[in-house]
Order: C-alpha cells, then sequence, then structure tokens
C-alpha cells in the first residue's frame, strides 16, 4: 500500500493534479494486447505506441485518484506518468550581421576538417531534427532534407510553422547541422554533405506533449537514422521522464548518438533535474554552450557529470524559414553543431559507436573554463585528424561514477594485446580487459597502452556520492514528488480528501 501512495502522490504532483492525460507503460506486448480498465469507464484510451508499450490514456479529474491507483496496482503496468509539455530551448534572438560571417564555423575549423577529411559529410548519414519542423523547401537546405513526419499533427508535412514563441527553432538547427554553404549571401553548416530528416513535435507555440516526443525518437529509430538532434526539454523528475528515457534507450540499443541541450537555466545539471539533457546513457552527448572568447554564457546550464562537452551557442547564424537567416543563441544551437559533426566523424568511420564518438569529440577538443565532463569545446579537425590517423582514444574518456559502479573502459584503434592501468588504485581499479570498478570517492585517470607501445590516458574519471536535487517541499524532508510525513502530500484538499474515502489507511487520513 505505501508504494501506491508514493507512486500515487508523485504521479499527481508531477501532473499538477490538473492535467488529464497520462501515459500508461505496459510491461509486455502481451498486457497491452489484453488490457483492460476494468469497470472504471472513465478511462479513455487515446493512443498507443507500439514500439513503446505505452498507452496514452485520459482520466477525467473528477474520477482521477481511483482512476490512478486501479492503474498503478495493475501488475501488468510497470509505471504511469503525467504526458507532460516540453519546450523548444528558449532562444535569445541578436542583431543581424553579415552572413559570411560564421563565428562558430570558424572557432572550431570546419574548414580544416573538410580539408583534412577530403569531403564535407555523406548522404548515407541521416541526422533526425526532433523539433517544431523545418523549412525544407528552403534554398538553403532543401538538397539535404528527406522525408519526415508531423507528429504534432498527425501528418506528413513537418514544416516549420513560426510564430512570437517560435522564430524558426528547427530550420534554424538544421541549418546549423547541414546548410549547403551553396546559396549565395547564405550559410554553411558542419555537416554540408548529409541527410535531414526534420520530425515535428512541436507546435508555432515551441511546446509539444511527451507522448509525440517518444513517437518521434521511435519514427527515427524505425527509419534507421544515425544522429538525434534534440533542443528541447523539461525540467521534471527522473521518474516522470521515464518513458523518454526508455525511448533514447531504444536508440542507444539501435546505435543512434542522441545529442541533446542542457538547457538554458544557467544551472549546475549535476543536481538540477531537466531531461533529456540528464538521460546519462552510453549514446548521449549533453551539450553546454560557449562564446566566441570560450566562456560560458551565463544562461547555459554546466556540469562535470552530466553535461558531456561544450559547443558554440552565442550568436549563432544560420537558417530561418522563408528563405531567411539570422542570429539565435542558446544550447539549442550548440547541439545541432555538435550533431552535424557526429555526422561528419560518421561519414569518416561508420563502424564508431555512440560512445567512442563520444570519447574522440572530449579528447580532441579544445579545453575551456566551462565545466563538463571534458572541460572542453568541440574541435573538428582535430576530430577529423584523429580519426583519419587512427589515433588510439580512451573511452570512456571522462566520466562519473558512485562508489561500487563498474563499467567496461576501451582503447579506441589500439591494438591488442592492451594493459590498461589507474593513475590512483585506491580511487579506482581497472584490469586489462579494461574492467573498472569505482573503489571510495576521488580522481583518477586511465592510461592504455597497446602492443605497438602507443599511449592514451582519459581525462578525469571521478568517484563521487551522486548528486541529488535539494528537496521542493520548503525544506520538510522527502524528496521532490514523494511524500514527507503524514501530510498530504498533494496540493488539492478534494483530492486529499477523496483519497480518504476509498483508502482510509493512507497517513494523513487518520489526522484529518
Amino acid at each position: 500500500m505505501k508504494h501506491i501512495l508514493v507512486a500515487l502522490a508523485a504521479i499527481l504532483v508531477a501532473g499538477q493534479v490538473h492535467a488529464s492525460e497520462y501515459l500508461v507503460k505496459y510491461r509486455n506486448d502481451y498486457s497491452v494486447q489484453t488490457m483492460s480498465f476494468n469497470s472504471n469507464a472513465s478511462i479513455q484510451a487515446l493512443d498507443y505506441n507500439a514500439a513503446a508499450n505505452l498507452v496514452k490514456v485520459n482520466i477525467p479529474d473528477d474520477n482521477k485518484v481511483m482512476s490512478l491507483v486501479q492503474l498503478i496496482s495493475d501488475p501488468n503496468i510497470e509505471y504511469v506518468v503525467p504526458n507532460i509539455t516540453l519546450h523548444a530551448l528558449d532562444v535569445v534572438p541578436v542583431e543581424q550581421q553579415t552572413l559570411q560571417t560564421q563565428w562558430a564555423i570558424q572557432k572550431i575549423q570546419a574548414e580544416k576538417a573538410w580539408a583534412d577529411a577530403g569531403n564535407k559529410g555523406s548522404k548515407s548519414v541521416i541526422v533526425a531534427v526532433i523539433d517544431t519542423g523545418v523549412d525544407y523547401k528552403h534554398k538553403n537546405l532543401a538538397s539535404n532534407m528527406v522525408q519526415g513526419y508531423d507528429f504534432k499533427d498527425n501528418d506528413n508535412d513537418p514544416m516549420d510553422e513560426t510564430s512570437a514563441q517560435n522564430p524558426g527553432h528547427g530550420t534554424h538547427c538544421s541549418g546549423i547541422i547541414g546548410a549547403t554553404g551553396l546559396v549565395d549571401g547564405g550559410t554553411t553548416g558542419i555537416s554540408p554533405t548529409v541527410s535531414i530528416m526534420p520530425l515535428r513535435f512541436l507546435g508555432a507555440d515551441g511546446s509539444g506533449d511527451l507522448n509525440n516526443a517518444i513517437k518521434a525518437i521511435d519514427y527515427a529509430i524505425a527509419n534507421k537514422v544515425n544522429v538525434i538532434s534534440a533542443s528541447w526539454g523539461a525540467a521534471v523528475d527522473h521518474a516522470t521522464a521515464q518513458p523518454l528515457i526508455d525511448a533514447i534507450a531504444r536508440a542507444e540499443k539501435a546505435g543512434i548518438v542522441f545529442v541533446v541541450a542542457a538547457s538554458n537555466d544557467g544551472q549546475n545539471n549535476d543536481s538540477y533535474e531537466v531531461y533529456p539533457a540528464n538521460a546519462g546513457l552510453t549514446n548521449t552527448i549533453s551539450v553546454a554552450a560557449s562564446d566566441s572568447s570560450d566562456n560560458k554564457p551565463s544562461w547555459s546550464n554546466y556540469g562535470r557529470a552530466k553535461v558531456q562537452l561544450a559547443s558554440p551557442g552565442d550568436g549563432i547564424m544560420s537558417t530561418l524559414p522563408g528563405d531567411k537567416y539570422g542570429n539565435l543563441s542558446g544550447t539549442s544551437m550548440a547541439t545541432p553543431l555538435v550533431a552535424g559533426l557526429v555526422a561528419l566523424v560518421k561519414a569518416q568511420d561508420a563502424n564508431l559507436t555512440p560512445m567512442e564518438i563520444r570519447a574522440v569529440l572530449q579528447a580532441t577538443g579544445d579545453k575551456v573554463s566551462i565545466q563538463t565532463q571534458c572541460d572542453c569545446r568541440i574541435n573538428a579537425a582535430n576530430a577529423i585528424d584523429a580519426i583519419k590517423a587512427h589515433k588510439m582514444i580512451v573511452s570512456p574518456y571522462g566520466a562519473t561514477y558512485k562508489k561500487g559502479d563498474k563499467a567496461q573502459f576501451e582503447a579506441i584503434y589500439g591494438k591488442a594485446p592492451l594493459t590498461f592501468t589507474s593513475s590512483t588504485p585506491a580511487v579506482a581499479t581497472i584490469d586489462n580487459n579494461g574492467q573498472f570498478v569505482a573503489v571510495s570517492n576521488g580522481t583518477t585517470t586511465i592510461t592504455v597502452k597497446d602492443a605497438t607501445g602507443a599511449t592514451a590516458t582519459s581525462y578525469n574519471i571521478n568517484v563521487a556520492d551522486q548528486a541529488t536535487p535539494p528537496p521542493d517541499n520548503g525544506g520538510g524532508g522527502g524528496t521532490p514528488g514523494m511524500p514527507g510525513g503524514d501530510k498530504c502530500p498533494l496540493d488539492n484538499p478534494q483530492i486529499c480528501q477523496a483519497a480518504c474515502q476509498f483508502m482510509p489507511s493512507l497517513p494523513w487520513c487518520k489526522s484529518n
């Protein structure tokens, strides 16, 4: 009974009590096929995502508590979460500069990267831009576009619809990835030769729901994209974001790199919950923003445990709907620059795994004073040169673990047999198979030597207590979304009283 109480409180608080749509995760296909809401006719099934075993349901406010108790007590159901709203991360418009000036492309040495690679990418690499849609008719984008989908309006037309809230967020992100650079007065993306798949789930107001975000990710997986660029999110707890994390895990299994904006709250993500930025899977690259002086803009999030690297995101020139161009700022802009670089890297070596690509970008980045796993900002030329030279790189390159964690390390391009060593065995040990064990809090580095005598060393590998956000209940104990004692954890007294009518053993009912 206690676990039902905790789950009910978390769901209702996360859903702000009055939301009527929820996502119900069934444990397997059979459970979905045989699902039954018994005699509770107020629960209405609205949508079904077969890839995720998720059913979107509508529950009216007047029967919410009883309906949710029925759902979360069903052994065939893994979890229930509110169908929260996700938002394109805010962008900061700046005055338009001459279109030929793209400081970010120069900063990361894109032209040298193209010259050293002997190409500007490959059409065989597909980047899904999950966003507000894309102006796929834009002269500087059209030749790089492939068919996508609009999950907001449920049709085949993922056109970017602008408004006061949306200047063309998805179109701007797409140009950063793969504007062709072949239009007079236009711009160039980091991977001018690429295939961009526009997947729209955010509307003209820049918002969209959790259910459609997950469907967009599953569509990208089914259509075998190589990279997903996600410049959106919400400040919610891990439990509420679980369906989204599950979707990213399916992308991980499919070998897809998931590049995501760290957010624009100026917060340390090590102690601030925001998703999908904090998903923390092996295929995720969470991106902080840097400016032209390699400083962190005040609005960019950061974090040595949860944010993988930094990328230019301040005053970025790119495409806008209607064959226009303009400067925008945000981790929204930093993210597609990384996604485009991942696409360029994949064009050079398609066999690199998502975690290996992340390690390459971290190991070849320029050191900056921005707190991330590598304290670095991407450098395209260094990344391409390392791949072309088959330079040995330790993977993971930077990471944070808690005591007792185990991990598998490897040497990208290393020739067996390999010898791994930990600089501080009291903090972490590693054997010659790359099996890592976190022993105690502190910092170590991992060095590998291969059969040729070549060596490579990681950046800081930290062992630390997991950072947790402070309670959001006024300091009265408990954790966000969970009860803190015998007081009803819900904001609505009527719902608290209704819960007592059918579950009188709840702690707060005895004192009411």
